[in-house]
């Protein structure tokens, strides 16, 4: 069966530090460890996805300078498919610090560089690739009139349109009238519904709202009490696994691309976030974006 998914989105290089805690304002902390690791939450979803068996095409924008080269580099090596990963001469590629304390919360800033620049004129140039795919999956680190006619393009050929609207950014309804689907965690679900989310009556208000709004399916992730499905006129809750977090950095990056990979191989919405669940519950006992992304062996294991 196929398999192909197009990601469109974001690619920086993460440089992180693990501390005891996050600094206060105007704090210094000393005693932390740095690392670096490729990141962007297209590039996560992009190679989340490829590791967990899908067919993956990766539209992007990235510098002229050793991280986008490397990061190019290390996509090919996930077997993802780079053409449309272009280069900007002009721009520098989007870098991410992130500050990550001991029970796993984190804390990030993006200079967004090259990723600010990826333009519907370079989505025109992708549009067979676009068209072809059987899931278009996009997040929010690019520039919105991008998504928008990136969601356009492959509405109109057919295609799942599946958004993470993170982070959290006012959408247009003619963006939310093209998705299948809309993956979000707590806060941006509130932030798109306008609805403060306190309990699972709560939750289930606040889907309908984005349902109303035009989207198909609702998908809204809730940590540690696992995610709540909104399948047209129905509801499901899926429960969390229990693990120790470690880092919940990118965990739900692998949480998209795992819904994304199980619905191009024909599974229904439920069985497609109990596989993400299963992912995104590795990837949070590891550290990293990318390096914490699991294989299809270790989920199905």
């Amino acid at each position: 069966m196929s398999r192909k998914i197009v990601v469109i989105g974001s690619c920086n290089t993460d440089m992180v530090i693990n501390m005891e805690r996050l600094p206060l304002p105007g704090e210094t902390l000393l005693g932390g460890k740095f690392f670096m690791n490729p990141g962007g939450k297209g590039a996560n979803q992009a190679v989340a996805a490829a590791r967990l068996g899908g067919k993956v095409t990766f539209i992007a924008k990235v510098g002229n300078d050793p991280f986008g080269i490397r990061s190019i580099d290390q996509y090919k090596a996930e077997g993802i498919g780079t053409k449309h990963v272009l280069i900007d001469k002009e721009q520098p590629s989007g870098v991410a610090l992130i500050l990550v304390d001991a029970y796993g919360e984190n804390s990030i800033a993006v200079a967004s560089g090259a990723n600010a620049h990826l333009l519907p004129a370079d989505i025109d140039h992708a549009q067979k690739t676009v068209e072809e795919g059987d899931i278009l999956l996009m997040q929010l680190e690019t520039p919105m009139e991008t998504i928008e006619h990136a969601a356009l393009m492959a509405k109109q050929a057919g295609r799942k349109v599946i958004l993470n609207p993170a982070p959290a950014h006012p959408l247009p309804e003619s963006l939310l009238r093209c998705l299948y689907m809309l993956i979000a965690n707590e806060t941006e679900a509130e932030y798109i519904s306008g609805t403060q989310i306190t309990d699972m009556d709560s939750v289930a208000r606040a889907a309908d709202i984005i349902c109303n709004k035009g989207v198909e399916n609702v998908v809204i992730t809730l940590g540690a009490k696992g995610a709540f499905i909104k399948e047209k006129a129905t509801y499901h809750q899926v429960p969390a696994l229990k693990v120790k977090a470690v880092d919940a950095t990118a965990a739900g990056d692998t949480f998209c691309g795992a819904v994304c990979v199980a619905l191009a191989e024909g599974k229904g919405i439920t069985e497609a976030v109990e596989f993400a669940n299963r992912a995104a519950a590795i990837t949070v006992t590891r550290m990293g974006a990318q390096s914490s992304l699991p294989y299809r062996r270790e989920v199905e294991c």
